[in-house]
């Protein structure tokens, strides 16, 4: 009787493991496919027309788990749905909370590869609702795919948390 539910938990235990794994594959997979969907769109449409349509917090390039903003090569936030605040900013001295500079690695992935994944821990929407100051939110690892757009030195990235 022991072993049958050792057993099955341990596949239980596997089920449920393996559901998470495709689970953030499907999510990765989105992620991609809505930065370069932004990409086309902005070739198709426009820089204007796409920055009006990433800010736009009902817009085409916002999923249930992700969405698509964009910074240029040297860090400057360009369109952003949640963080309207801080476009025209230069982003590139944001850190983690351990200290690491992300949008530099954004950057340095764009430069480098053209695309690419990066890990940071960043607060959660609903931890920058919290009238707390930033660093005393609670962070959460967040992985962001990172593509630069061909030919232009504009960068999408889109993210979600672990």
């Amino acid at each position: 009787m022991r072993k049958a539910a050792v057993i099955a938990l341990v596949v239980l235990a596997s089920v449920v493991f393996a559901a998470s794994v495709m689970a953030q594959s499907g999510i990765r997979e989105e992620c991609v496919t809505l930065c370069k969907d932004a990409a086309k769109f902005l070739n198709e449409k426009g820089f204007y027309p796409t920055v009006a349509e990433i800010n736009n917090k009902e817009g085409k390039f916002i999923t249930k788990n992700t969405y698509v903003f964009m910074m240029d090569m040297e860090g400057h936030l360009l369109a952003h749905p949640f963080n309207q605040q801080y476009i025209g900013r230069d982003i590139t001295g944001s850190k983690d909370k351990n200290g690491k500079l992300y949008n530099q690695d954004s950057i340095s992935i764009a430069k480098t590869k053209g695309e690419g994944w990066t890990e940071y821990m960043y607060p959660k929407p609903e931890e920058l609702k919290k009238p707390t100051p930033y660093m005393e939110k609670t962070f959460s690892k967040k992985i962001a795919y990172v593509y630069r757009v061909p030919g232009k030195d504009l960068i999408l990235i889109a993210g979600f948390f672990e």
